[in-house]
């Protein structure tokens, strides 16, 4: 990794580059893990990484193209390289749809001030707690297999329209599985942390502990519809793809759920229960992001052009009405919607929601309770319409008890129906998605009652 401080990779990138304007991104990660495995560690390291992404133009506003390369450099030559095949590549590629003059900006005061740091001493507490976890599990001949990650990225931002700004995003999971002997049985929790200073591993185990004596007994369970207690880790896979949908220009050419006839959007029509609120915002505690547009490709949610563009807080559902869709400045122009750029977090509330999953549980008279949902794949864009699996453990409860465990299912369910059918809602908490949220990992969400949620086969997925 070059020895240059990445404001001045910035500098160096932008004082080379030539022709009609230029976007630079410089990235450095601060990561550290920690892996157990049949309840002894296995692996731990840090990791630093450092990337710089060159968005080079030619062209002036709505007629410009945009080359966009992203690559390690080691020294100065890289970085004249890395310009030199950017701005080839914008001389060789079509007008891009969504230019826009590039934003004006300012030099934030932090600028020049280092990348943030991270490192292994976060695990510091946890992992002492983990040893006395380890040891229980190895005593009690119970088996855990495990992951904890914590990054931090700073990014900095420059632009030749005068843009200089730094963004630090600290972010964290871990994620336990745990396993009888015969390895047969199995179960899985999992959370997001900022800092793991709010990690309390020893309730974790107890509650991995409990579902692998609820998974003891096995209980038939045919595929149909049941009403069915998703966890906030569910509830997360199922609203980040429904917010990743969320464009507003596919929505404008009719080809999302959120298309309404005649080349409109759903904007300010109910969509799901009116109890429902979706937003996002960059300083929700706990949760906290980027509040500027950081782009290293365009994208039907984003432009390498809106660099730089202030991303505020925003609400997409509100009383189950539709607000608005993450929207760049073309979009929003196309549409005749307000312009509101997508934000690195989000947050789903249901009025009158309280309790734990746990909580829903007890108060459900004939269902089942999921742990997880993986493998979540589109059928139909139209209707949101998704497929995926259920995994390590699905609840048969009848009266409010836990009385055994059904088999795993395939789910065939569209969010918006999800949203539109809640019995009852938790109180909405900060949780990890198990299939995105490496991707996408500051969520809050409830645990949700549903009803007839779709279980249409058995699968062997354990």
């Amino acid at each position: 990794m070059t020895t240059m401080r990445p404001d001045e990779m910035v500098e160096q990138a932008l004082s080379v580059a030539s022709g009609d304007g230029c976007v630079v991104l410089v990235e450095q990660t601060h990561q550290a893990n920690l892996r157990w495995a049949a309840n002894e560690l296995t692996t731990n390291g840090e990791t630093r990484t450092r990337t710089m992404t060159v968005v080079a133009l030619r062209g002036r506003d709505e007629d410009a193209s945009a080359g966009a390369l992203t690559r390690t450099v080691a020294d100065s030559d890289d970085i004249a390289r890395l310009v030199a095949d950017a701005q080839r590549t914008a001389a060789e590629s079509p007008r891009e749809q969504s230019a826009r003059p590039l934003v004006g900006g300012a030099a934030a005061a932090d600028f020049t001030e280092a990348p943030a740091d991270g490192g292994v001493a976060t695990f510091a507490g946890l992992a002492d707690d983990l040893g006395d976890v380890l040891a229980g599990a190895r005593a009690d001949g119970v088996l855990q297999y495990g992951y904890a990650e914590h990054v931090v990225a700073t990014t900095y931002l420059g632009t030749s329209s005068g843009t200089r700004s730094r963004q630090v995003q600290p972010g964290g999971h871990l994620t336990i599985t745990g396993k009888d002997q015969d390895l047969t049985r199995s179960t899985w929790t999992g959370l997001a942390t900022r800092d793991f200073t709010d990690v309390d591993v020893h309730d974790l185990d107890a509650d991995l502990r409990r579902r692998l004596q609820w998974s003891s007994r096995r209980v038939d369970l045919a595929p149909g519809r049941y009403t069915t207690v998703l966890p906030p880790t569910s509830v997360a896979d199922l609203a980040v793809y429904a917010y990743w949908e969320m464009g507003g220009l596919p929505a404008h050419e009719g080809r999302s759920v959120f298309s309404a006839p005649g080349g409109r959007t759903k904007v300010g029509q109910p969509i799901v229960d009116p109890r429902v609120s979706m937003r996002s915002d960059p300083r929700y505690p706990g949760l906290e992001c980027s509040d500027i547009v950081l782009a290293a490709a365009s994208s039907p949610l984003s432009s390498v052009f809106d660099n730089g563009l202030v991303s505020p807080a925003a609400s997409w559902i509100s009383g189950g009405t539709l607000q608005s869709l993450v929207q760049t400045r073309h979009s929003a122009a196309v549409t005749g919607l307000a312009v509101t750029p997508g934000v690195g977090n989000l947050v789903l509330e249901v009025d009158g929601g309280a309790g734990s999953v746990d909580d829903l549980a007890a108060r459900l008279d004939d269902g089942v309770l999921v742990t997880s949902l993986w493998y979540i794949r589109e059928v139909d864009p139209q209707t949101l319409l998704l497929t995926g699996l259920t995994r390590d453990g699905v609840f048969v409860v009848r009266g409010g008890e836990v009385v055994g465990a059904a088999p795993n299912f395939r789910f065939n369910e569209s969010p918006i129906d999800v949203l539109s059918r809640i019995d009852a809602a938790g109180e909405t908490v900060p949780t990890f998605s198990r299939e995105w949220g490496e991707w996408f990992g500051r969520t809050a969400m409830p645990a949700l009652t549903v009803e007839g949620f779709h279980f249409s086969t058995v699968s062997d997925a354990n």
